[in-house]
This record gives structure tokens, C-alpha cells and sequence, in this order.
């Protein structure tokens, strides 16, 4: 098989079309915002958020959805940290789980953690690390699932992206696995399957996804569309992960950006004055409470448009500057990320003091672009 190495210079990152848009140096504060952070304060909370969870093991198992989405975020803390110890617990995982995806073969929660996988085998250039990632995706290729993804007509749609969830949790891994194999048949179903989902779920009046369709008739009690902060969040997330590895030359490239770009928009419309945003985008009023796990995926996918020259820096920095001192400040003493809303699937009012590993994932994946946004490190192109 081709080393990584050989494949990026093939042509399936951006590195060199990339360079154009690296961001290198520290920014000003814009008028108005709130202050920027020094590098060293946004890793000091960052790897104090990893460290509680690392000393707190969540009770999933370690496959889940839920603990690949941490995962993630270990791996950007990782790239920004001179210490070896988040990788290295990342190892310890993959060890752990044997190099396996979860035990559902079409289900793109079970995915998820395939993301994880491939970037130590860019690392550590072991292919154990993705035999079973591949074996599992080219089982999908040879007998794909098709039909409705409207889940009230079609029970087997779970088996499909008919959440909008699972554009974060699939789409990442197939990207980053064939970017590292080379094998076409990945990203061209990644690509399918994405516009499947964003036909079925985009609304192209307010730029936002519905959770799945069982949402697209329902209202708030305001009258206004269900938008639910989360699953928003979850698909800005999967944008960018995806566009990192999506060649630069893919006939479907505008489109992923031109989505991305509609998505970002709209986000910092809703944002609220505090820095964050509410369980319901369009009805903040009846969900008042402070939610930490959208706010940080928004965070993270506005951070990484302007690091690497989508978003207009004047326009968005102070949307991530107000959204990033609102994380840190529901960081406790200790590093416990809180005021993340648990499980589910639609807006809902919880405990200010709940965490969950996904929103200490969304919150690390926001301090790695945070802090290449202050100059703490250059920006990388779109390899890795």
C-alpha cells in the first residue's frame, strides 16, 4: 500500500493550493468583542478539559459514537501539544478496541471512531490500525444500502445518513481513509451519500438541517422551524472534516464549500449575546439555558473558515472570539466541561452541570483552531 506521504503529493489534500489561505500569525481583537486569548491560556484549558475526562472514563463503550466524537477532539488537542500522553491515550483506545468499528456495519455512528483510527495510521504509519476500517467499508461498497431516508415511511432509513448527526459521524472517516489508501470508490460514495442526506434534510430558505424528517412538519412554540443546536452543530463539524481531506480539484468541492459557507451565515445570526447558542437556533426564548456541545462544533467550524480564508475575518472573528470566552468560562477549576445537553434528538431544558465526552470533544476541537486563530500554530493546509 502507498504511504499517506506519497498519496498527498498525489494530489488528494490541498497542501499546496492551500497555501494561499494559511493563517500564521496572531490576530487583533475586533471592536466590540471580547478580548482574544493568549495561546498558552487556550491549551492551559484545553488540556485541563482532556485531563478531567481522561481521570472521569465515561461508562460508553468505547466504540460509541459518543466517546469517537471525544476521540476527535483528542486528536486535534494532539496536533497542538507538546505532550505525548493525549495521543498515546488514543492508542491505548484503538488497542483496546482492537482497531474495530462498531459492531453495526451500515450504522454511521459506528463509524465514527474510524476518524480517529485513520489519523494514528498517518502518524504511526501502522496498518493495523485501519485493516479493520477498510474491510468494514469495503463490505458497505460491495452491498450498499438504498431506499427512503424518511424514517416514517422506511424503518431500514437508520441503516442510511438520515439523521442529520451522521454527516459528522461517516462522511469524516471515509474521507480520511480514502485519502490515505487512495481508493476512489470511498470518497465517491462519501460524496453520494452526503447529498442524499442534504437533499432530504437542507432547508435552502434557512440554511439549516432538520435532526431527520420526523422534524420538517414540526414547529417551536413560536411558530418557527425546528433547528436543533446539536445536530446543526454536528453537520458544521462534518463540513470541515470533510473539507480537509476532499481533494481540491473534486468536481463536488464548491458545493461542500458553498454549504458550508450558507451554513456560517446563518449560524452567527443566531448566535446570542453571550457567546453561545440555545438548544433551538430559532427559539432561544423557550430554551434559555446555556448549551456548551453545538456552541462548541460552531465555534470549531468558524474558527477553522477563517484560519483557512472562507469566512471573512472582520465579519466572523467576533462570533468565535464571544463564543470561545463563553465556552472557557463553563470550564470549571477542575476542567470539567459543563452545561452540555444530554443525549438526544430534538431542543430540551437539562442540568447547567451535566458533561458528556462529545461536548469535551466539540470543546477541544474549538481550542485547536482557537488557538492556530491566536497564533499559537500555523495553520496546516488541508493534509495532515
Amino acid at each position: 500500500m502507498r504511504t499517506p506521504l506519497s498519496l498527498l503529493r498525489r494530489g488528494w489534500t490541498l497542501c499546496a493550493a492551500a497555501a494561499a489561505v494559511w493563517v500564521s500569525s496572531p490576530v487583533s481583537a475586533a471592536p466590540g468583542a471580547a478580548s482574544l486569548p493568549t495561546a498558552p491560556a487556550v491549551l492551559g484549558v484545553m488540556e485541563r478539559a482532556a485531563d478531567w475526562q481522561l481521570a472521569h472514563p465515561s461508562s460508553h463503550k468505547p466504540h460509541d459514537w459518543t466517546q469517537a466524537a471525544w476521540y476527535t477532539g483528542m486528536m486535534a488537542l494532539s496536533d497542538v501539544s507538546e505532550s505525548p500522553r493525549f495521543a498515546e491515550a488514543m492508542v491505548r483506545m484503538g488497542d483496546g478496541n482492537q482497531w474495530k468499528p462498531g459492531p453495526r456495519v451500515y450504522h454511521a455512528d459506528d463509524h465514527c471512531v474510524g476518524q480517529t483510527y485513520v489519523e494514528l495510521f498517518i502518524k504511526r504509519r501502522d496498518p493495523r490500525m485501519i485493516e479493520p476500517l477498510r474491510a468494514r467499508f469495503d463490505e458497505i461498497l460491495a452491498s450498499p444500502k438504498t431506499g427512503d431516508l424518511d424514517v416514517k415511511k422506511n424503518p431500514a432509513a437508520w441503516d442510511m445518513w438520515c439523521w442529520c448527526d451522521a454527516l459528522f459521524m461517516a462522511p469524516p472517516a471515509w474521507a480520511r481513509l480514502a485519502a490515505v489508501t487512495g481508493k476512489q470508490a470511498y470518497l465517491d460514495f462519501m460524496v453520494e451519500q452526503w447529498w442524499r442526506t442534504s437533499d432530504a434534510l437542507y432547508d435552502p430558505q434557512e440554511h439549516l438541517f432538520y435532526r431527520d424528517s420526523r422534524y420538517i412538519p414540526m414547529r417551536e412554540a413560536n411558530g418557527k422551524k425546528i433547528f436543533w443546536s446539536r445536530g446543526n452543530g454536528w453537520v458544521m463539524g462534518g463540513l470541515v472534516r470533510v473539507l480537509e481531506y476532499l481533494p481540491l480539484a473534486h468536481p463536488a468541492r464548491p458545493r461542500f464549500e458553498q454549504q458550508f459557507k450558507e451554513m456560517a451565515a446563518k449560524v452567527i445570526q443566531v448566535q446570542q449575546p453571550d457567546g453561545l447558542w440555545r438548544a433551538s437556533l430559532l427559539d432561544p426564548e423557550a430554551y434559555p439555558m446555556k448549551e456548551t456541545s453545538g456552541s462548541g462544533f460552531y465555534c470549531y467550524a468558524l474558527a477553522w473558515g477563517i484560519n483557512r480564508g472562507y469566512l471573512d475575518r472582520a465579519e466572523y472573528l467576533p462570533a468565535v472570539q464571544r463564543a470561545w470566552k463563553a465556552l472557557s468560562d463553563c470550564v470549571n477549576a477542575d476542567g470539567k466541561v459543563t452545561h452540555v445537553q444530554p443525549i438526544g434528538d430534538t431542543p430540551k431544558t437539562f442540568d447547567p452541570e451535566l458533561t458528556e465526552v462529545y461536548g469535551v470533544g466539540a470543546f477541544l476541537l474549538a481550542g485547536s483552531e482557537v488557538y492556530r486563530l491566536v497564533g499559537g500554530k500555523p495553520t496546516a493546509p488541508n493534509c495532515h
